[in-house]
């Protein structure tokens, strides 16, 4: 298989003239914000807050069903550090 570098790729360049592999969304490095009529789900919170005891905590759940908006209430009711 041959080696291909993919500095010698010629890549579209996007704002700033840098390449679109080379952008990092903002999105993906700040806290969601909340809402201030958000519905409070005190049983999942407890599961989150249960599950800091282990390595790792999964969730799982389509499209749609509050996950990003569960986590930030939890990240804003918790003092652990998150990443």
């Amino acid at each position: 298989m041959e080696h291909i570098d993919r500095e010698t790729l010629p890549a579209e360049r996007g704002p700033g003239g840098a390449r679109p592999d080379d952008l990092l969304l903002t999105t993906k490095l700040n806290v969601p914000s909340t809402r201030t009529n958000l519905v409070t789900r005190p049983r999942l919170i407890g599961r989150l807050d249960e599950g800091t005891g282990g390595k790792l905590t999964l969730i799982c759940a389509p499209a749609g069903f509050g996950k990003t908006t569960l986590l930030a209430d939890w990240i804003l009711r918790s003092e652990l550090p998150v990443g």
